[in-house]
């Protein structure tokens, strides 16, 4: 009997990263989504394909996908989950709530006594899956009596698409998606199945997911900010500036120096996942813009995500994160007018003291190692 997987957002990612993985591991995927002429696409396609440019590229094609309007279809979309066996998500973080009520419902309707769905949000944050967690216990607090929750830590570069590519989605070839094994136990105590050969398995997920924010999502957005304020267009543009190119090696080198010290990770293997990081960011064939990576900026510059997260932790362990405060900088110079939160930062910057916005925006008080070098950097954003 085929499994099924639900997954919540039909975009690019989700089409070219997690559904494809869940595709090749044996899941007849159903995507649910909000975006009326995206899911009448997929309903009536049956298929896509993903195509991955360089080192060690292929092309694939997912079959057998099916489609549900989660907005004007709930019906559906409860049953789809009361019957699958696996639940992921590619929403972004701020949608996790919005998206607990459907899934609260799905796991409601499960029968009961048989095996627990697996849930996994798949997105850019530490503890995704314990987010959308307690949001599905607010709405059905024994959902724990069938249904389990792993976290995860995802990786795939998965570009905006040129016009007229339809359902077909241009990735990387590269991807890590690691899943966090150790909250896989049913209510009774029983380990609960998973397989997804192109996904890791790991007891202790935080190293893994650390490494990925503080190395990739970091990088990445370092990248973007500085090669806006430099002209560049896009990553690999920007990357071949010489001075955006040393930006990003200081901010690896800092960020790199923190998780070898907090995870007692190896320094050759972090030096060369970092190094393999930077590279990915040269590949010509991914056409990525450093406004799409560096949108959101307020969220990127909370205090738990990819620049505040480890320069607090440096600087709490006595050393100053130079590197990492310039990329603060760089960012709060980001200009995208399309982008609300982009429009958002400026409007906070100019509004509120440099003291005010470290506290209300980045999430560091006073009294805290970070909060004079920040309230300086600020302070020099906002002339």
């Amino acid at each position: 009997m085929t499994r099924t997987a639900v997954h919540f957002g039909a975009g690019n990612i989700g089409r070219g990263f997690v559904g494809l993985l869940l595709h090749e591991a044996g899941y007849r995927v159903i995507f649910a989504d909000v975006a009326a002429p995206l899911i009448e696409a997929l309903q009536a396609a049956d298929s896509y394909r993903v195509v991955e440019v360089g080192p060690g590229a292929r092309e694939h094609e997912v079959t057998g996908v099916d489609a549900i309007n989660s907005a004007a279809d709930p019906e559906a979309l409860t049953a789809a989950i009361a019957s699958a066996s696996v639940v992921t998500t590619a929403v972004g973080p701020k949608v996790l709530p919005l998206v607990a009520p459907a899934i609260a419902a799905g796991i409601a309707a499960r029968a009961e006594g048989g095996e627990p769905l697996v849930v996994m949000a798949c997105e850019n944050a530490i503890g995704a899956t314990d987010t959308l967690r307690a949001a599905i216990l607010e709405h059905l607090p024994r959902a724990a009596e069938r249904a389990v929750f792993a976290n995860t830590a995802v990786d795939r570069i998965v570009p905006a698409q040129p016009e007229g590519a339809g359902l077909d989605v241009t990735v990387e070839a590269y991807h890590e998606w690691v899943i966090d094994t150790s909250t896989l136990v049913a209510a009774d105590g029983a380990r609960v199945p998973l397989e997804i050969p192109g996904a890791e398995f790991v007891e202790n997920l935080e190293p893994y997911i650390e490494r990925k924010l503080f190395t990739v999502n970091t990088g990445h957005a370092t990248v973007a900010y500085h090669g806006q304020r430099a002209g560049a267009s896009t990553i690999a543009e920007a990357v071949a500036i010489p001075e955006v190119a040393a930006e990003l090696r200081a901010v690896l080198a800092e960020t790199s120096a923190l998780l070898v010290a907090k995870h007692e990770l190896d320094p050759a293997a972090q030096a060369a996942y970092a190094e393999k990081i930077a590279t990915r960011f040269t590949n010509p064939h991914l056409p990525d813009t450093v406004v799409r990576v560096g949108r959101e900026p307020l969220r990127k510059l909370s205090r738990h995500e990819r620049f505040i997260g480890p320069a607090a932790e440096i600087a709490e362990r006595g050393t100053a994160p130079v590197a990492l405060l310039r990329a603060v900088g760089a960012a709060l110079h980001f200009s995208s007018p399309e982008d609300a939160e982009a429009v958002e930062l400026a409007r906070r910057l100019s509004e509120l003291s440099a003291a005010q916005f470290a506290a209300e925006v980045c999430g560091i008080e006073g009294g805290h190692r970070l909060f004079d070098p920040l309230v300086g950097t600020i302070a020099a954003a906002k002339g």
